[in-house]
Formats: structure tokens, C-alpha cells, sequence
């Protein structure tokens, strides 16, 4: 996956895992499901976002003390 895609998934993701969240504190009794798609949802955000912002790392630029 390159660039803005991985970006993308991890936003969409990240909503995702925030409407889970939010729907099992506001759900009474609190549905099980809901939880275990936070946590779903929230794994698959952080490995897209860590999958974009390390394309946008600079890799081939030498990082130099002095400048």
C-alpha cells in the first residue's frame, strides 16, 4: 500500500473504532461486540498509520549533528 491510501484506511479505522467505542458506553446493557471492534478496529488503525507516516520518512537524506 502506497501513500495517501494507507492514510486513508487508517482514518476510516480510527472513526470506526471511536463509533465502536462510543456505541458500548452508550448502549444499555453494553453489547460485547462493540468492544471487541474497538479493539479490532483500533489495531488495524495504528498499522495503516504507522504503514503511511513511515512513507513519509525521508530514508535516503543523510541527518548530519551539525546541521
Amino acid at each position: 500500500m502506497k501513500g495517501m491510501l494507507g492514510g486513508l484506511l487508517a482514518l476510516i479505522f480510527g472513526v470506526l473504532a471511536g463509533f465502536c467505542f462510543w456505541k458500548y458506553g452508550a448502549t444499555t446493557p453494553p453489547n460485547t461486540l462493540y468492544i471487541i471492534g474497538t479493539v479490532v478496529f483500533g489495531i488495524l488503525f495504528a498499522v495503516f498509520g504507522v504503514m503511511f507516516l513511515s512513507g513519509r520518512v525521508n530514508k535516503t537524506e543523510d541527518i548530519h549533528i551539525t546541521e
